[in-house]
């Protein structure tokens, strides 16, 4: 029997390998590279799923940036409203597929690079545990942290692009929402809320708990923690100077957009006593986590805190690195987690757009995948 995919036009992200295209990742650096020789293993099991490759879509330079913004060729806007940011770093993922030229986009993740743009773009997005997917052929940012998924317009096609990407097939049937146990927690992720996005959430809150969902607030105060352990730069730094280094510290680092080589060299200070000391940091707060959200069947919280900001108002480095670090703050929780998270869509008419977040721990993608699945149907009901 045919896939469900064949024939159907997936884009793909210019971080992963199409034998006899170039992979530059968003970069001048590697424009002139030589053309990768093979597939990477998520584009071949797209192939062999009778998937049309559509292109290659922009994205924010090495995937360092949640904002989508790309100086070399040039920064995609959220068709949701034209003077807004699509959101990164799978920026032309999300707009392929919002304007239909692509039923799904293969993006990647590694603090929100997927959620974000589904948000920004009115699209639903699944990040699922990173060990679930393979990497091989994918140019890495971070590997402690990276994902690979896609964004489509519904739970199912996101259903459907796992199954292919993982070559699992997990039980997804929709979770009844009646006793369904939803856990929010007010620390840190719902700090500084555009009220737009307060109100979304408030009201999909209130949907849930009108269908028979069970609430569930708890305290999760180690979340304010994060600031402190990834001052430095974290884990994405570290690691992405370990890849970057050779070129940054040679004539090539001109080639760089300037705002992500300075991202990246910060990592050049964490000593391998530092990068050891967060990695202890994360193992400790994924058990705090499991403490935490118990027997919680998913946790909900907004994908982003913000509507898509204005690009015109990213134009200085202070305003570009401050929105950038809120615009990742809720998604990145979940990948220091190393949990799964999907986003949809939960704005009314002609709000700008927002996302809810339905997350779990490592492992949880099913039940994830379920109470995702009877939340959108919940949310179509009432837009």
């Amino acid at each position: 029997m045919p896939s469900p995919l064949a024939g159907l036009p997936v884009s793909i992200k210019d971080l992963f390998d199409v034998a006899g295209q170039v992979t530059a990742a968003g970069s001048r650096l590697l424009a002139d590279a030589p053309p990768a020789s093979s597939d990477a293993l998520v584009v071949e099991r797209l192939r062999s799923a009778g998937a049309i490759l559509l292109g290659r879509t922009n994205m924010s330079e090495f995937a360092f940036s949640g904002l989508g913004l790309n100086p070399h060729y040039g920064t995609p806007l959220t068709p949701s409203a034209a003077d807004r940011i699509a959101g990164g770093s799978s920026s032309g993922a999300a707009v392929s597929v919002a304007l239909g030229m692509a039923v799904a986009g293969l993006g990647t993740d590694t603090g929100g690079s997927i959620r974000i743009p589904a948000a920004f773009c009115s699209l639903t997005g699944f990040k699922p545990s990173a060990s679930r997917v393979p990497m091989a052929g994918t140019f890495p940012l971070a590997v402690s942290l990276d994902s690979v998924g896609a964004l489509s317009r519904s739970v199912a096609d996101c259903i459907l692009l796992d199954r292919i990407l993982t070559g699992e097939q997990l039980d997804t049937r929709a979770a009844p929402l009646a006793g369904l146990r939803l856990a929010v927690t007010r620390d840190f992720v719902l700090d500084q809320l555009d009220a737009g996005v307060a109100a979304a959430f408030e009201r999909a809150l209130d949907l849930l708990a009108q269908a028979g969902a069970c609430i569930r607030w708890f305290d999760f105060p180690e979340l304010h923690e994060l600031p402190r352990i990834n001052a430095a730069g974290g884990l994405t730094a570290a690691e992405a100077w370990h890849g970057h280094r050779q070129w940054l510290e040679s004539d090539n680092a001109q080639c760089y957009d300037a705002r992500v080589a300075q991202r990246i060299r910060r990592g050049a200070a964490i000593s391998a006593a530092d990068y050891l000391d967060i990695r202890s940091e994360r193992q400790r707060l994924i058990s705090v986590a499991g403490e935490r959200l118990g027997d919680a069947d998913a946790w909900l919280m907004p994908t982003v805190a913000v509507v898509p900001p204005k690009l015109a108002d990213l134009t200085e480095d202070d305003g570009f690195f401050a929105t950038n670090g809120l615009v990742l703050r809720n998604t990145s929780v979940i990948n220091f987690l190393d949990g799964c998270a999907l986003s949809l869509p939960c704005q009314r008419g002609d709000e700008l757009p927002v996302g809810l977040s339905i997350a779990g721990l490592q492992g949880q993608d099913a039940r994830v995948l379920q109470v995702s699945r009877a939340i959108e149907a919940l949310l179509q009901e009432h837009t």
